[in-house]
């Protein structure tokens, strides 16, 4: 089943499991009986009274409610943090080696217990912020699944293919793709052997697609290609107990059920899991001088309540040609009020060939100076400009945000995945001022 979906962004979809037809109420959202004898049960995304365009809510219709549970009890947190303050401030260029999967041989570990959280900023409560995780896990969740309460998962395979069950349904996700899954939507991982990704979590928004401006009415990631999954149950009593893990308020609780929460028969609305394949995004660059800012490479984005700035945008740097003239063609040398990390799918990053590994990651934190090595610098200053295929068979991506990200204790030190010698990558950058240099005579 998870290789039927409907497409769309932000669509008003419906879906019924074709097992039983005719389970979507007509006409109404909470009739007297439902069809089948389901329950109706409304997920919020949004408050009732937003503006019709950001009004975000779907209408489930399940075998029982999800207010049948025992009382939640935390649970430990493992390497899952919101606290921003375990240790001090590190303003440096930062990059991570690939982070260490657990092998199965010695710890069996699923997507809830492989969340390790390397940075963020702000705070679930007053739904005002953004953590960036990664996952590293080897095992598939089994009689439990993850509910955030505090904010929505946007979700990057870099290794290994998951299978994510919602309530919504099935969807398979491949390294070079993508899915996010929205505030309070279950749901469990199932992988197929060593698996790893990042996540960018964001509070008190949602994402959406950037507008476009004067590119006109089509371009970058093309509402059509998002995926969203179809209607999918299992009526399945679990006596030995299914376990939730809500994600609320930064900590982790956990409640006991003695069913399957996968038992939404039908439903329909416009807030809903989806996933879209970074192949289908349409590059827009500079065909004639100079190096264009980064935005244009915007897949998604989640706004702050500041015209033009978001909390977090997810960027990608995707095969593409490169023709500018008399340009230096790699990023420019940057100092930004924004937050940059970046990770790696595959393949080596242009401004970084050596060290910036798949699996790997950098943090270039507000005002940081960060740019090209010296090796790039040289090669790309005296390289012949001819029209040239940039990043083939790559995918790099940057999580960028508003905040001032503080790393974590695990992102700094417990992880033992920092790369000490990072800075030394722009060491041998040297002067070539020439106080004598005159302009060429045209």
């Amino acid at each position: 089943v998870a290789g039927e979906y409907m497409c769309g962004f932000g669509n008003e979809f419906s879906s019924e499991d074709p097992r039983c037809p005719g389970s979507l109420p007509e006409g109404q959202n909470n009739p007297q009986v439902c069809p089948y004898g389901l329950y109706a049960e409304q997920l919020s995304g949004s408050a009732f009274t937003c503006p019709r365009p950001a009004n975000k809510r779907s209408w489930l219709y399940r075998i029982l409610p999800s207010v049948k549970h025992k009382p939640f009890t935390a649970v430990p947190c493992g390497n899952l943090t919101e606290n921003w303050n375990e240790v001090e401030p590190d303003p440096n260029q930062l990059r991570w080696l690939p982070f260490t999967i657990p092998k199965s041989t010695e710890k069996k570990v699923d997507f809830v217990a492989g969340l390790h959280t390397v940075c963020g900023a702000g705070d679930a409560k007053s739904r005002n912020g953004i953590s960036i995780h990664v996952y590293t896990c080897n095992t598939s969740m089994v009689d439990r699944c993850f509910n955030n309460s505090d904010g929505d998962f946007l979700i990057v395979p870099q290794q290994g293919e998951i299978l994510i069950t919602t309530e919504f349904g099935k969807m398979m996700v491949e390294p070079n793709e993508i899915c996010v899954i929205q505030q309070g939507m279950r749901f469990s991982v199932d992988v197929f052997g060593e698996t790893r990704g990042y996540i960018m979590e964001v509070y008190g928004a949602h994402f959406e697609l950037p507008d476009l401006g004067p590119i006109g009415a089509n371009g970058l990631a093309n509402p059509r290609d998002f995926l969203c999954p179809v209607a999918w149950y299992e009526d399945r009593k679990v006596a030995t107990g299914y376990t939730i893990i809500n994600k609320y308020q930064g900590k982790l609780f956990a409640c006991q059920q003695d069913f399957s929460p996968f038992n939404v028969v039908a439903w329909h609305g416009n807030y809903t899991p989806y996933k879209y394949n970074l192949k289908n995004f349409m590059v827009i660059n500079c065909v004639a001088f100079d190096h264009a800012d980064p935005s244009i490479f915007t897949v998604l984005t989640a706004k702050s309540t500041r015209p033009g700035v978001a909390i977090a945008d997810f960027v990608i740097f995707p095969p593409r040609w490169g023709v500018a003239d008399h340009t230096f063609r790699p990023p420019y040398y940057h100092r930004n009020c924004m937050s940059e990390f970046m990770g790696l799918i595959k393949g080596h990053y242009e401004a970084k060939e050596e060290g910036f590994q798949p699996g790997g990651a950098s943090l270039h934190s507000m005002m940081t100076p960060h740019g090209p090595d010296a090796d790039c610098f040289e090669k790309n200053s005296t390289a012949e400009l001819k029209p040239e295929r940039v990043a083939e068979g790559t995918m790099a991506f940057m999580f960028e945000s508003s905040f001032s990200m503080a790393v974590t204790k695990w992102g700094l030190q417990t992880c033992q995945r920092l790369d000490k010698t990072y800075y030394q990558c722009w060491e041998p950058l040297r002067s070539h001022f020439n106080p004598n240099w005159k302009p060429s005579k045209k």
